[in-house]
């Protein structure tokens, strides 16, 4: 092994292809939907609990801080999902190419923009 080539540890001059970012995100989503899932999980069962229970949940969504919440879940849910069905794609064949690859990344990334543009926008 070369022990006197180059080594580039910070990470803000690093480049990453969009592929790279649309994987990387896709494993964030992940991780964090196994926080939030158990938190709409909590709010569904409040909710339907009793009255008091729904109205303590509603407040809570249209609390500042539980709406952006509530968005950040639903916008982590759609881009794994999104993201999910391109890796299904692939796993049929379709877009397995480096140009597909990155067309499909692409696109996952501009789906999930826009989903969460109309998630925020519905929300508040």
């Amino acid at each position: 092994m070369n022990k006197q080539r180059p080594v580039n540890l910070d990470l803000k001059t690093i480049s990453f292809p969009v592929t790279a970012i649309s994987s990387i995100l896709h494993r964030i989503t992940g991780v964090f939907l196994v926080i939030g899932i158990p938190i709409l999980l909590w709010l569904l069962g409040t909710s339907l609990e009793s009255r008091e229970g729904f109205q303590e949940a509603s407040k809570f969504i249209g609390a500042g801080f539980g709406k952006f919440l509530f968005w950040a879940i639903l916008t982590a849910i759609a881009f794994h999902i999104i993201a999910g069905i391109r890796h299904l794609l692939m796993d049929m064949g379709i877009g397995e190419t480096l140009e597909g690859g990155a067309f499909g990344a692409q696109i996952v990334i501009v789906l999930s923009a826009i989903v969460a543009i109309g998630l925020g926008v519905w929300l508040w």
